[in-house]
């Protein structure tokens, strides 16, 4: 038809060539920060730092790092492919004992950041986003790894965001980070002040850790407090009575 340009594969960002099944960012909802450090956030990390976000709990760490990480790796545009979320929960280090892979593995704790990944998209209804969420797991855009599976691992043009770090001994952190490669950025969030290890000097491992990023340039640390608190409610008066009587 004259007037309508036709899409040829020249014109085609490989990324896109590559999805059987490009996911319509349309349905992305347009999120923003509601806080001053959440602004800090998306400033640096237009600026392509790489991130910290330690500090108190329900101010939206994981949920801002899984939303811009994510918007830009559907970006068509972007040289980021793939999102790599990354965790070792302490009770189940012991997860390479558990059947199947690593993708069988990490569905034990897959289920709240799928529920995050929902709210990001406005979809028609329930089994249009699960349409959606398998698209995106089957392409890998995002992925879910445990630390018992990083050794050897090297990660290209991708974001790797580590959520609860705060659980993850010196070995871990190390084995993770040094795992970034060509046009990879990395993200940690969590609170050093809560940990489930229970060794001490596994603990310290964690501060020695956040000393070392904390001389890079590369690196964004950004704490949150109570200010920062952004669930309303019954939840937020509870976070805040807990931090203030010094049980965080």
């Amino acid at each position: 038809m004259p007037g309508r340009k036709q899409k040829t594969l020249a014109n085609i960002p490989t990324k896109v060539m590559r999805r059987k099944k490009p996911i319509n960012l349309e349905h992305l909802k347009t999120i923003e920060p509601l806080t001053e450090n959440q602004e800090k956030i998306w400033k640096a990390y237009g600026e392509e730092q790489n991130l910290v976000l330690h500090g108190a709990a329900g101010t939206g760490k994981t949920f801002i790092s899984l939303y811009l990480a994510l918007k830009q790796c559907l970006d068509p545009s972007s040289k980021y492919e793939k999102l790599y979320m990354v965790r070792s929960l302490v009770p189940t280090r012991e997860i390479g004992f558990l059947p199947g892979d690593h993708e069988d593995k990490s569905n034990l704790y897959q289920i709240p950041y799928k529920n995050m990944v929902k709210y990001m998209f406005e979809m028609p209804d329930d089994n249009s986003f699960e349409a959606l969420y398998s698209n995106l797991r089957a392409q890998e855009t995002i992925s879910f790894w445990s630390t018992s599976f990083i050794r050897g691992t090297t990660f290209d043009n991708s974001i790797i965001l580590v959520d609860e770090f705060s659980n993850l001994n010196f070995h871990e952190l190390d084995s993770i980070i040094t795992r970034v490669g060509q046009n990879t950025k990395i993200i940690f969030s969590g609170d050093y002040a809560q940990s489930d290890l229970a060794k001490s000097n596994e603990k310290n491992g964690v501060l020695d850790f956040l000393k070392i990023i904390q001389t890079m340039p590369s690196f964004t640390c950004t704490e949150f407090g109570i200010d920062d608190i952004v669930r309303s409610g019954l939840v937020k008066e509870y976070l805040i009575s807990k931090i203030n009587m010094g049980l965080n």
